[in-house]
């Protein structure tokens, strides 16, 4: 078995290791050591990163069997790592001694999180009895699912406790214990593993077996910040972002909101009532357009139906009408329709993809809905409706093309 550095030394950055076995997976390189720093993906808690003997680390395993390996892409095992080698260094024998270094960003990023995850699913637990189910650690957050549902209100309580414990700068002590030593200890969530446990202790706060990395004390977590909740199964889903993270999601909304605050030219505490207003405003533009646009409607239909063709016993009606939407075209085509029973329409935008809206007359003779389909199974896109009136969008071509297409149909 692998010999865990990091179950004492989270805050080592380098270490010289024994090669133990070195072995091609693919085109890549398992390397197995007698001991590492290298945390590998566990517990919600992603995998270090770093260099072993100066190859880059792009992964580490933990095996069924304790051994931990660490991948290095591109290598060849079996082959030197000579100067012609384009991974120079990747490729190492049994007995090599190398040194591996941890990406240290990424690691002590890591270390807020987890440690953070431990003292805000404590406070869930203290005040309201909400049990952290799962843990999961992203790239820009993560994430606890708690075991029942919480409340705004309690969530700002949680927390705000959370935070008291990061400011007071508590210990976070590390010790052992085997399962029947642990069973008479108050852990916040009894383990399902047997054997010695690694605990992680906050002191006076939490109590959790784990194997993660942590901080050395609560006040390196440097703030907790919930960004977000939502229902989750029958319990919730709680965002958290810890330490630096916290600080990148304060810039991100920042600089938002500074750019919304410029265009609306209101301070802050201004910007929801300003939006809901625009909201209101344009809610109501969009309602007299709607009715400008039916009116003209009319008008434009008649003009169609007058620059249709006669093809047999229908007009075929087949354009592209620019500046119309397709809740404009429907109104265009329902009224061409309506004025004129001969009439099989087809009406599309001028953008690319485009829209589509097909109607018939009473005595159109065509079945709108199978010429949209023919539409979208040579063009794309995608639509439906019924026999006298469809609709639909996406249909990649340019306007000549659909429109040509569009009357061979319709005839």
């Amino acid at each position: 078995m692998t010999s865990r550095l990091y179950y004492t030394e989270s805050y080592r950055t380098t270490f010289d290791a024994q090669v133990m076995s070195c072995d091609a997976v693919g085109e890549t390189v398992h390397v197995v050591l007698d001991q590492t720093a290298f945390y590998p993906t566990s517990g919600g808690q992603p995998f270090d990163t770093g260099t072993l003997g100066g190859a880059a680390v792009g992964d580490v395993i933990d095996r069924e069997d304790g051994e931990i390996a660490h991948v290095i892409n591109g290598g060849r095992s079996g082959h030197s790592s000579g100067a012609g080698h384009p991974f120079r260094g990747a490729v190492f024998k049994p007995g090599d001694v190398v040194q591996g270094a941890i990406d240290w960003a990424r690691r002590f990023d890591h270390m807020q999180q987890h440690t953070g995850q431990h003292v805000l699913s404590a406070a869930f637990d203290r005040l309201f009895g909400a049990r952290t189910e799962s843990f999961h650690m992203g790239t820009t957050g993560a994430t606890i699912d708690l075991g029942r549902e919480v409340t705004p209100s309690q969530i700002a309580k949680a927390e705000d406790e959370a935070n008291r414990i990061v400011w007071e700068d508590r210990p976070v002590t590390v010790r052992f214990a085997s399962a029947e030593e642990a069973a008479a200890m108050p852990l916040r969530k009894e383990s399902a593993r047997g054997g010695p446990l690694r605990l992680i202790d906050v002191e006076d706060f939490d109590l959790s077996a784990c194997g993660g990395t942590h901080v050395a004390r609560t006040g390196g977590i440097g703030i907790i910040a919930v960004g977000g909740w939502e229902k989750f199964r029958a319990g919730t889903r709680v965002e958290f972002l810890c330490g630096r993270r916290a600080l990148g999601r304060f810039r991100h909304w920042r600089d938002s909101l500074s750019a919304v605050q410029k265009h609306l030219s209101v301070a802050p505490h201004e910007m929801a009532a300003a939006i809901e207003r625009m909201q209101d405003d344009s809610k109501g533009l969009q309602r007299n357009l709607r009715g400008m646009q039916e009116k003209l409607a009319v008008q434009e239909a008649a003009a169609l139906v007058a620059r249709g063709s006669r093809e047999g016993g229908r007009i075929v009606i087949a354009e592209a009408i620019d500046g119309w939407d397709a809740q404009g075209l429907k109104a265009m085509a329902v009224a061409a329709a309506a004025a004129e029973p001969a009439a099989a329409i087809a009406l599309f935008t001028t953008n690319t993809p485009a829209l589509v809206v097909i109607a018939r007359g009473a005595n159109g003779g065509i079945d709108a809905g199978a010429v949209l389909k023919a539409l979208t199974a040579k063009f794309g896109g995608k639509g439906g409706g019924k026999p006298d009136l469809a609709q639909g969008g996406g249909l990649n071509a340019a306007a000549a093309q659909l429109i040509a297409e569009a009357r061979s149909l319709l005839r």
